[in-house]
């Protein structure tokens, strides 16, 4: 069992998750119990208009706690957008106060993509999120 899963306790059973972009973040949500991922709409904004946005989903679909993809090269090395989404996650938790989970997230928008997603931010954060429901307990 991953560290990740031993670490999310399980009354954790609803789940909003995001994949971090300059201008659009994908967004998706899914649960414990059904172990899979719906696509919600992509917030298009930037910075800090992003928030009250994301606010307004945390309100409608009061998640448990949220799950951020994080980039990396394929190699597994850092990269600018790796510590944007990390000071995102950081971002999220100092606002929500809920648990953010951080996941490694490379290749889920050429996944998205392979898949024939409209909306490849939401398909990400899909991707990202069922990837995350399928490590834990």
């Amino acid at each position: 069992m991953s560290e990740l899963a031993t670490a999310v306790p399980a009354e954790c059973q609803m789940f909003l998750a995001f994949d971090f972009g300059l201008k659009r973040t994908g967004v998706a949500t899914g649960n414990r119990i059904t172990r899979s991922a719906t696509p919600q709409a992509t917030i298009n904004a930037e910075g800090d208009a992003r928030f009250p946005l994301i606010a307004q989903r945390l309100k409608e679909w009061q998640p448990d706690a949220l799950v951020v993809g994080v980039p990396y090269h394929p190699d597994g090395a850092a990269h600018e957008n790796t510590a944007r989404a990390l000071k995102f996650a950081r971002q999220l938790r100092g606002r929500h106060g809920l648990p953010v989970y951080e996941v490694d997230e490379r290749y889920s928008t050429t996944e998205a993509h392979s898949l024939g997603a409209k909306d490849a931010d939401a398909a990400s954060a899909c991707i990202i999120l069922e990837q995350f429901l399928r490590s834990l307990p």
